[in-house]
């Protein structure tokens, strides 16, 4: 069978230590403007996670741009000239453009290499969710799934991605026109935190309310107790805003009630953090409660 190399996108939030012995995957860094002032962010960029939230902090809004099939163009074309075919694994196109511009450059790629498979598939996850998602399939990869197997595997088990988040503030989601202004009032007065999941749709949604971090760690854990599948897979991985302490806080209580859990710690990176602000906290898992 054809070599093939996955790629994905930016929000994919992968820490190194992940990848460790696994097959290279390609990232697409995306852009993120903040305080006025546009950066990378991805392998090689201009802004890590942590200087992100350092801005954030000091009240700056950041706006994210989708990857422009242009760009889609510049890092599939050198891979299909050197006789490889590609999956690429999307930021889910509930949140964004970047699947239908991925699929725009594949289009015009395949008249130019029409020997050469290229796979766009829409994850429908994002952030340490898209990234749990890669790791699995560069996993999948290293065992030695052809493209065909592996695409099948990813269609079959996409919606098995459970991701529960909490947010420290509304401010970014109101901003985003995700919660009202009053709404985001109220909340900050009563140290409301906003519990939010991707939904089937890919879409980010805000479910339910918990007053303080304590109480939001605990229906995290609700949330992974009445869905976690672990014959799918035992992979948990934490994402956090810059809070690492409240990391080890959910880390532990995850390790209390599933000794049999093997937990990662990762960083939310801007892309999604644009849109939630510093302290989110996530808990990734296989499930049947997405």
């Amino acid at each position: 069978m054809g070599e093939y190399q996955i790629f994905t996108d930016a929000t994919a939030d992968i820490a190194a230590d992940m990848m460790v012995k696994m097959p290279e995957t390609n990232v697409i860094p995306m852009n993120v403007e903040i305080g006025g002032r546009e950066y990378i962010y991805g392998r090689k960029g201009t802004i890590t996670a942590k200087e992100f939230y350092r801005l954030q902090r000091e009240s700056s809004f950041a706006t994210t741009s989708q990857i422009t099939p242009s760009t889609y163009f510049q890092y599939f074309e050198p891979c299909l000239r050197g006789g490889k075919d590609i999956l690429y694994l999307s930021f889910s196109s509930g949140m964004s453009g970047t699947y239908q511009s991925a699929q725009l450059a594949a289009e015009e790629l395949k008249k130019e290499y029409p020997e050469r498979e290229i796979i766009c598939l829409d994850t429908l996850c994002a952030s340490v969710g898209e990234g749990f998602f890669v790791r699995e399939a560069a996993q999948k990869q290293s065992e030695g799934f052809t493209l065909e197997e592996l695409t099948e595997w990813a269609e079959n088990h996409r919606l098995q991605v459970c991701h529960w988040f909490t947010v420290d503030t509304f401010e970014h989601l109101r901003h985003g026109g995700r919660v009202s202004a009053a709404t985001a009032v109220v909340g900050t007065a009563l140290q409301i935190k906003p519990l939010l999941h991707v939904d089937d749709e890919g879409c980010l949604q805000v479910i339910g309310k918990a007053r303080g971090r304590k109480r939001a760690i605990a229906m995290q854990l609700s949330k992974m107790e009445q869905g976690w599948s672990p014959e799918v897979g035992k992979r948990v991985l934490i994402g956090h805003g810059d809070a690492p302490e409240a990391a080890e806080i959910l880390r532990k209580e995850i390790s209390g009630k599933f000794p049999e859990a093997e937990i990662g710690i990762t960083d939310i990176g801007p892309i999604i953090g644009a849109h939630t602000g510093p302290g989110m906290l996530a808990v990734i898992y296989w499930g049947n409660n997405r």
